[in-house]
């Protein structure tokens, strides 16, 4: 292990016995072995390299607002890019963001300067790189519709991939199927807007964001996807389930597609949670529901 975190340590700053309960917006995980920050495209190439290498398990995690980790900890290596791959470049309307970029701080930045596209995000907790990965949105719009390219590593090659090539759809993109291929960069379009109305526009969503979800409390944001044509917090509703609470999970009783941590919540309580939904909603209405939320270091 000591050779392993000299090695690391070359490429970036690292952690050890890094506890993902702090990586996490749900505020819930164990421990990991090394949590590594590379310090550019080269060191992250390397670092990869070497974990393909010898076999280490490794996972690239954001602002860890859409993810569920397990209780157990992780014996690999945690790649993490927001303190070092976080910057950002305009080109007239053209943006160039790296994966590391908080989401929330570029479409602020954009409505500083009057650019238009971005407003949906500003309350979405995450990375540029993580809202590529599952096609981040809100307000019936998302990545999709404003991004022209994404520069990858894969298979040992920078390559920049087409829109079109990244297969994006409702909370999905190709990198779902593809987790081996790393989101480096993002370039985005966007529109000249009035100032005014995009700040407007903003203070309003932020406002009905405070009205309708449970921001009191740590959470991973929605918890299933939307079935075509519904809403999933409109099914858990009719089954009756706002409120219930296992150890210190709750279904929330403001937006009952929040699970919400009241205190003390392990990864086994929120899934517990997620069970008593999709089995009422088998024995009901005849299907489950899809989670949004991303499970790490699950054993089934």
């Amino acid at each position: 292990m000591s050779e392993l975190l000299n090695t690391l340590q070359q490429y970036g700053n690292v952690d050890t016995d890094a506890v993902l309960q702090r990586m996490t917006t749900f505020r819930i995980g164990g421990k990991a072995d090394f949590v590594v920050y590379p310090k550019n495209m080269i060191a992250l190439a390397e670092v990869i390299q070497l974990l393909k290498k010898e076999n280490i398990p490794f996972k690239v995690l954001g602002k860890g607002s859409n993810i569920l980790c397990s209780d157990e900890d992780f014996h690999g290596v945690i790649i993490r890019l927001d303190r070092t791959f976080n910057e950002y470049y305009y080109n007239e309307n053209m943006v160039v963001a790296q994966a590391g970029v908080s989401l929330i701080a570029l479409a602020y930045d954009a409505m500083k300067r009057g650019l238009s596209g971005l407003e949906w995000a500003c309350g979405i907790p995450g990375t540029v790189g993580g809202a590529i990965f599952m096609n981040a949105g809100a307000y019936k719009s998302s990545m999709k519709e404003i991004v022209t390219e994404v520069l990858i590593y894969r298979d040992g090659d920078f390559v920049w991939m087409s829109n079109e090539e990244c297969g994006f759809d409702y909370r999905k993109s190709v990198f779902q199927s593809h987790p081996d291929w790393l989101v480096v960069a993002v370039r985005m379009q966007l529109q000249e807007g009035n100032i005014t109305e995009i700040r407007e526009l903003v203070d309003n969503r932020k406002a009905r964001r405070m009205e309708t979800q449970p921001l009191e409390y740590p959470s991973a944001g929605s918890v299933f996807r939307n079935p075509e044509g519904s809403f999933a917090w409109k099914y858990i509703d009719e089954l009756g389930l706002r409120g219930k609470q296992i150890g210190g999970a709750q279904i929330s009783s403001k937006h009952p597609n929040f699970i919400v941590n009241v205190g003390g919540a392990c990864a086994s309580d929120v899934m517990a949670l997620v069970k008593m939904i999709n089995d009422g909603m088998q024995e009901r209405y005849g299907f489950t529901l899809k989670m949004e939320v991303e499970k790490f270091n699950w054993q089934d």
